[in-house]
């Protein structure tokens, strides 16, 4: 049988047919956003990330002028928390009515920029400005050969930053005339693009941006096929093969949408045209990987008739959204998985030798330093590694909230059964039951339970004697780990049998009481033997037993 299943791979191997690996979940749904303002992306979020949806996508703009590292890492921290993956296109600022075309110069401070953020997820999406086959876009003038060298030193310079930057080049307007110099064909644009110098871009891009708009006019039927529909990106797809780029390309349609139109296209219809191509063009597509629509609240010329929002006139009338947004919104989605990078650390300081029959709550320090939250909800656990032992049993308590960059103490419980001269554990930090995080081994042992000495005197009578003290114990920690009741002191001495719940060479409060007296307390260090707690001599003043010296004491003692 062996032979049998080699011989049939090697045979796919010969047919040139490829044995893919199943590609994580992944939600398509997204949005454009003219400005990443807090009730904006809450609003993306509840239309990409509803009925079963989750990390759809919202592509972002970010100019040279606004490359404020706090303003951002707050926009992606904000993000993460609503399970939002962002795209963003790099852009350069308006000079006139024309953007500044950029310069290879300029390389340095982006990815400086965009290196000092702390992503969302593990993939930095990147689109390399915006049509470039506009002259608008590009200083006022198209210039395939310049944009091929800027977007090859800008692509090369990312990835060799950091491979995990996912390059794409800038979405073209694929309705465009040839009317040089103000607009270009997308065809002869992308030829002339690639007979350059520099055609080995395609060596660092990762993806395909497409502008896949319904034309004409933005008024296109979602089952048209081609150049100019909702299916542009096929055509994209197909040139680029024709044009030697032999490149498997996941597509990301960052802009598309029908535009409201009087007498031709109606609230109803857009929001028609939009479950159309949702349902029967883009999510059936396996190559595309994110439509990010265009646009959730432009309030405005030229865009105005784009919007998903309303105007503030509609709004105060109870319809935030217009029917579009409610209608993508009620369409099921996926549970995305992007991959998260996962750093931090698990520390703790423990004691290496405890005791047997007892119970311990400790403590241990979690830093985050990845990408995720570290929350039960997340499906993060924190886990214990070399559990097998009867001798122990652990509680570990949920993770909560932990955050990027936060560091937060995590509760757990142990209980010894048995004596044991060697454990080791570890602690794990899991993910949908994966390991992310190891921490180092704990090594301990478990020893007999110690005896504790105490010597106690009476003012102003001398020793004490009697069996109805009370010794406790609290750990630094000031919690109650021990307690004896009844406990006999004759001449002074006592002695309390198998201390419970402390650890060898740990630092400890011991607290004796006594009725009408106030109460003693003293330190000590627990050995395995030899263990005394000598407290001062106790004071005969709390007449009511309350353990401390107060007015009622005074009327109590004069009371007699």
């Amino acid at each position: 049988m062996k032979y049998l299943f080699r011989f049939f791979v090697v045979a796919l191997l010969l047919l040139g047919m490829t044995v893919r690996v199943a590609a994580a979940p992944n939600n398509i749904y997204g949005i454009h956003l003219a400005q990443p303002h807090l009730e904006d992306l809450k609003a993306a979020s509840d239309l990409v990330n509803s009925n079963g949806g989750k990390w759809g996508y919202v592509t972002l703009v970010i100019q040279e002028n606004d490359r404020d590292k706090n303003k951002w890492q707050g926009i992606f921290d904000l993000m993460r928390e609503l399970h939002l993956i962002p795209i963003v296109r790099l852009a350069t600022s308006p000079v006139g009515e024309n953007w500044r075309r950029p310069e290879p110069e300029d390389v340095k401070d982006w990815v400086s920029f965009l290196d000092s953020l702390n992503w969302v997820v593990k993939d930095r999406y990147i689109i390399l400005f915006n049509e470039p086959n506009h002259g608008s876009e590009w200083g006022g003038e198209v210039d395939e050969k310049s944009y091929s060298k800027i977007a090859f030193s800008f692509a090369k310079a990312l990835k060799e930053k950091n491979p995990d930057y996912f390059v794409m080049l800038a979405g073209f307007d694929a309705s465009a005339p040839s009317w040089p110099p103000g607009l270009e064909d997308e065809e002869t644009f992308i030829r002339k693009m690639l007979t350059d110098s520099v055609s080995k871009i395609f060596d660092y891009i990762d993806g395909w941006s497409s502008h896949s708009y319904p034309n004409p006019a933005f008024a296109g039927s979602p089952w048209d096929y081609g150049r100019g529909t909702v299916r542009t990106y096929e055509w994209e797809l197909e040139l680029l093969k024709r044009l030697g780029v032999n490149k498997e390309l996941s597509v990301f349609i960052t802009e598309t949408g029908w535009q409201r139109q009087p007498r031709r296209l109606n609230e109803a219809d857009v929001a028609e045209n939009f479950r159309i191509a949702f349902e029967q063009v883009w999510s059936g597509d396996s190559r595309v990987r994110a439509v990010t629509a265009f646009v959730l609240d432009y309030q405005g010329s030229p865009f105005l008739e784009f919007s998903w929002k309303t105007p503030s006139a509609k709004a105060s009338e109870g319809q935030e959204f217009y029917q579009q947004y409610y209608t993508v919104q009620s369409l099921p989605k996926t549970k995305g998985e992007p991959e998260q990078v996962e750093k931090g650390e698990i520390n703790f300081d423990l004691p290496k030798e405890l005791v047997a029959q007892s119970k311990y709550d400790f403590k241990i320090n979690l830093k985050n330093q990845g990408q995720g939250i570290w929350d039960k909800e997340e499906n993060y656990e924190l886990r214990i590694k070399n559990q097998e032992s009867s001798n122990l049993n652990f509680l570990v308590s949920n993770l909560k909230d932990i955050k990027p960059f936060e560091e937060k103490t995590v509760d757990f419980s142990l209980k010894t059964v048995e004596e044991k001269n060697k454990e080791e554990i570890k602690f794990l930090l899991t993910k949908d039951n994966k390991v992310v995080i190891e921490s180092k081994l704990w090594k301990y042992t478990v020893l007999p339970l110690p005896d504790l000495n105490i010597e106690v005197n009476f003012w102003p009578w001398g020793k004490g004697k009697g069996d109805d003290f009370e010794v406790q114990v609290f750990d630094v920690d000031d919690r109650l780990v021990f307690k004896k009741k009844g406990v006999k002191v004759e001449n002074g001495q006592g002695i309390i049998k198998s201390i419970q719940n402390i650890a060898i060479d740990e630092l400890y409060r011991v607290v004796i009481l006594h009725p009408g007296h106030l109460p003693r307390q003293t330190y000590i260090v627990f050995q395995t033997k030899d263990n005394l707690a000598k407290f001062k001599s106790m004071l005969p003043f709390d007449k009511n037993s309350d353990g401390k010296l107060d007015f009622k004491d005074f009327l109590k003692l004069f009371s007699y």
